[in-house]
């Protein structure tokens, strides 16, 4: 598969991403998808790190006397939006540093990607209290965000931050367009990023805290500081323990990135550890008020912390002297109680050591597409040979997962159909031979949906995806493949709940869907199953789906010439895979 692999980069690197044609254009949005962050300096992964200050929260008359905010982040592109990310919840703030980045990309030859940051205060029957210092739940435990309290909201190009000189800009938030009134204002820094290829995982224990404050407060928990080129930036907050002097938390998770500086990437270069950057450790007796007392502090890094760990010994919490420049010993001490590292392999990773990407194209024929005799019909077959919006779309589409499979043969489905000399089928093959299920290349699919508009009548008035999710899902079961289910669909469901179930079993499969939506309808049920909105789909019986698995892309983009087929197509793939395999602890072939 290692030649599998080097023939994937060669045949997307001749992929022309403007009409999807096979060409010796040497620009692919592909190749600088599939490779690792500054493969192709056009394309740079970026982080976003947010906080706000002076937020106007209220009721008519004063302002509310709480406000936990959260920012929510679009990309918005032809008046759509499409959530990116979303911070944590901080608590009774109304001048909140987000310890929660928003990951991105900026292309340089794309400069007009536009950025929508709004801000919402989260109610705090909303979150998983008592006992958080900011929230750490579930975004299925969240509202919708029509349901959630609007603050504010602001917006920007990507490449004005990028173009500060300090990379930082500040943006009145106002709670429309153009309103006089500011409600706060945001800050957004960003940071170019490379691939997080180490993680560490630890536990952390305290002894001998004291009870802080009037109220001997018993409640605790913990903040980390990355100290970078001088400056401290929060990288993690613990939960609150309760009623514990000597607490426990839930072991944290550190990317090598959130902890590393420039000096300690150039200093792995002559083998000193990256591990030895500084961190501060701020231990704090909690207030539900937002007035944390601080206990104590100390200075370490993740060496040193590794070295507590093996020795089976605590570090000390220190606190001003009245003597200056000096530190006090505090009784509280710092336990790590257990210490794991990790490597986090990348997308290129897996698919370099063998990991296949297998390819199913699944087409609409119910009703709802319109009768094939009519030239409205997006199955009409135009005299003059012009190609119906179906066969626009299998073309472009096969052109591309052509040269992404790692086999030329696909499975090709209808549904919706009436087969010849059958009855109304939610799954058949469409290409209609008795003794072969699979078609070769693009030109295979496009013959087989052509040979299939002679045979097949239109079936069920409108589609249902419930079946073929399904049978993708059972396909989907060999550890060293992954595979893509494209629907081509004119997207008028008619088993959305249905769907929806089989989609939430299928997050457990190494299955991604690429949903493509052809015609002029609203899509509404296309965006609750791609699920972007934040919120996992939940089953029937309560179930919430192990993981996001959906893309949707309307057909108008694809047509479109001022983006890259490949980058639409592809765009969640390689999180989704990533998801995956590091859920079920897969390594590299």
């Amino acid at each position: 598969m290692g030649n599998s692999a080097t023939s994937l980069r060669t045949d997307l690197t001749k992929m022309n991403d403007r009409n999807g044609d096979i060409t010796t254009s040497t620009h692919n949005d592909a190749v600088a998808l599939f490779l690792p962050a500054g493969s192709r300096r056009e394309l740079i992964n970026i982080k976003m790190i947010l906080s706000a200050s002076g937020l106007r929260y209220g009721r008519k008359f004063g302002l509310s006397p709480k406000c936990n905010p959260m920012v929510v982040v679009f990309k918005k592109s032809d008046e759509r939006l499409k959530e990116i990310g979303r911070t944590e919840v901080r608590m009774n703030s109304r001048d909140p540093v987000w310890i929660k980045n928003i990951f991105s990309f900026h292309r340089y030859h794309v400069p007009t990607d536009k950025l929508v940051f709004r801000v919402y205060h989260v109610d705090n029957e909303d979150l998983d209290l008592p006992g958080n210092a900011y929230s750490t739940f579930s975004t299925s435990q969240m509202p919708e965000l029509n349901e959630m309290n609007f603050i504010a909201e602001a917006s920007c190009a990507q490449l004005d931050i990028i173009m500060e000189p300090d990379r930082c800009l500040k943006l009145a938030l106002e709670l429309a367009q153009g309103e006089t009134k500011i409600r706060g204002t945001l800050s957004v820094r960003v940071e170019e990023t490379v691939a997080a290829n180490q993680i560490v995982e630890m536990e952390l224990r305290c002894s001998k805290l004291e009870n802080k404050g009037f109220m001997c407060n018993s409640d605790h928990f913990l903040r980390i500081f990355s100290s970078k080129e001088g400056v401290d930036t929060l990288i993690h907050e613990t939960e609150v323990v309760m009623y514990d002097l000597n607490p426990t938390w839930r072991p944290i998770c550190l990317t090598k990135p959130r902890f590393q500086s420039k000096a300690s990437i150039w200093s792995s270069i002559f083998l000193i550890s990256a591990f030895a950057t500084p961190l501060v450790i701020e231990c704090y007796a909690f207030n539900s008020s937002g007035s944390h007392a601080i206990i104590g502090k100390l200075y370490t890094s993740v060496t040193e912390l590794k070295i507590l760990h093996h020795n089976k010994v605590g570090h000390n919490f220190c606190a001003p002297s009245p003597r200056k420049d000096q530190l006090k010993m505090l009784k509280p001490q710092l336990f790590v109680d257990n210490y794991t590292e990790k490597t986090l392999h990348s997308f290129p990773d897996y698919i370099e050591s063998g990991f296949k990407l297998r390819f199913i194209v699944a087409v609409d024929f119910a009703a709802s597409n319109g009768d094939p005799c009519l030239p409205t019909s997006l199955h009409s077959i135009d005299p003059s040979q012009k190609l119906n919006a179906y066969q626009q779309a299998i073309s472009k589409v096969g052109s591309v997962i052509a040269c992404s499979n790692f086999d030329p043969r696909f499975l090709v489905w209808g549904f919706g159909g009436i087969p010849a000399g059958s009855v109304v089928s939610d799954c058949f093959d469409l290409n209609g031979s008795a003794s072969e299920t699979e078609v070769i290349g693009s030109k295979g699919i496009l013959s087989a949906y052509s040979h299939a508009l002679q045979t097949i009548s239109l079936g069920s008035p409108a589609a249902r995806f419930g079946e073929i999710i399904t049978k993708a899902s059972e396909l989907a079961c060999d550890q060293t493949e992954y595979s893509i289910l494209f629907i081509i669909t004119a997207g008028v469901l008619a088993d959305i709940q249905e769907s929806i179930d089989a989609l939430v079993g299928a997050s457990h499969r190494p299955l991604s869907i690429v949903i493509v939506g052809v015609g002029d309808a609203g899509f509404n049920d296309m965006e609750i199953l791609d699920a972007d909105s934040g919120n996992p789909l939940k089953s029937r019986t309560g179930q919430v789906a192990a993981r996001d698995i959906v893309q949707f892309v309307p057909w108008c983009k694809l047509r479109g010439v001022q983006i890259s087929v490949v980058e639409e197509l592809f765009d969640e793939l390689p999180g989704q895979f990533l998801t995956y395999m590091r859920s079920k602890d897969i390594e590299p072939l």
